[in-house]
């Protein structure tokens, strides 16, 4: 019976005898089910030639669902040239793309909203107005444009004709047009392009409103700060070709580097050159530099010094900005 007692203990002992030295829980990360998240745009090399110029080269990238995706590059990159083609405006000269798992029809078509080019409405006619002509020539169904004027912002310049509105309300009357039939995404060419630092601002904040909703955003932009700010993924383009793509976030953190320091140096150098996940470090006049490897960060760092009883006096990650990363990415 003592021994049937003992044996969940003697398990665990075995385990310990049989992982390498040192022993953190950082170390043992045991990856939790992950729910799958659809595909929403899936575009396979697609390109795009007039002439002698290749707009778009062979670019392959996928939109998840509920995702903020940014197409971020400079003029002639490419950016507006792949919105284009994803919404059937213009024809690929090569390569493929699908929406929602089909290629794309009428039907896929009604489950997106997009907005490509400068907001055209009749100056003269109220915002509701030009909203309620707009629903008809979308069939969408004109109850729910009292609901849209409110989401953009505009519920309360609702008569207000179009002629008096700034450049960022005329924008996000547009977003509104676009949001008619309650799409499930949001195709947005250059969104902020013209528009001073507070119509930034509002159409920023808008974009995130209707994420908020479970909608997927794809917009397309040259402003860095825009997408660092507002994108949850994105795809650098530089002349037609994909330089880089991924989350905002592991872009950013790319190079990542931790500056650490304690009341006593040595045991922490000690500790560092066991810890499997430290890919290099040096000490330096503000304390110890040290980069770490893919997918783990300073709670990592931070929790095996205190394990060892190492409180640590400064932590400081130092990560680059979205604009020297994207020089970065661009020079290369």
């Amino acid at each position: 019976m003592t021994d049937l007692l003992f044996l969940p203990l003697l398990n665990k002992l075995k385990i310990l005898y049989l992982l390498p030295w040192p022993f953190h829980r950082s170390t043992l990360k045991i990856p939790k089910p992950e729910t799958p998240v659809a595909t929403v745009l899936d575009i396979n090399g697609l390109s795009k030639r007039y002439g002698s110029i290749q707009a778009l080269d062979a670019l392959t990238l996928q939109v998840e669902e509920g995702s903020i995706y940014g197409l971020l590059g400079p003029n002639g990159s490419g950016k507006t040239t792949t919105l284009g083609m994803v919404l059937d405006v213009i024809r690929p000269s090569s390569g493929s793309f699908s929406w929602f798992g089909t290629s794309v029809s009428k039907t896929s078509k009604q489950r997106i909203g997009a907005l490509l080019e400068t907001p055209n409405f009749y100056p003269y006619l109220t915002a509701k107005r030009n909203l309620q002509l707009a629903a008809q020539i979308k069939g969408a169904d004109p109850a729910s444009i009292n609901s849209v004027l409110d989401l953009v912002g505009l519920g309360t310049r609702s008569n207000t004709a179009f002629k008096g509105f700034s450049l960022g309300m005329k924008q996000r009357l547009a977003i509104g047009a676009a949001m008619l039939n309650d799409p499930e995404v949001l195709v947005l060419d250059e969104p902020t392009n013209g528009l001073d630092p507070q119509g930034i601002a509002e159409v920023r904040d808008l974009i995130l409103r209707i994420a908020s909703q479970g909608k997927t955003i794809v917009l397309a932009s040259h402003l860095l700060d825009e997408v660092e700010k507002v994108c949850t993924h994105m795809a650098v383009l530089q002349s037609g070709k994909l330089k880089a793509s991924g989350s905002v976030g592991d872009i950013l953190s790319a190079n990542e580097q931790l500056l650490i320091s304690a009341p006593e140096q040595q045991p922490v150098l000690d500790l560092l050159e066991r810890l499997p996940y430290v890919v290099q470090f040096r000490p330096d006049k503000e304390g110890i530099v040290l980069t770490l490897s893919e997918g783990y960060n300073s709670q990592d760092i931070n929790r095996d010094m205190f394990a060892q009883g190492i409180v640590l006096s400064q932590l400081i990650v130092r990560r680059k900005s979205l604009e020297a990363q994207f020089m970065e990415i661009i020079k290369n």
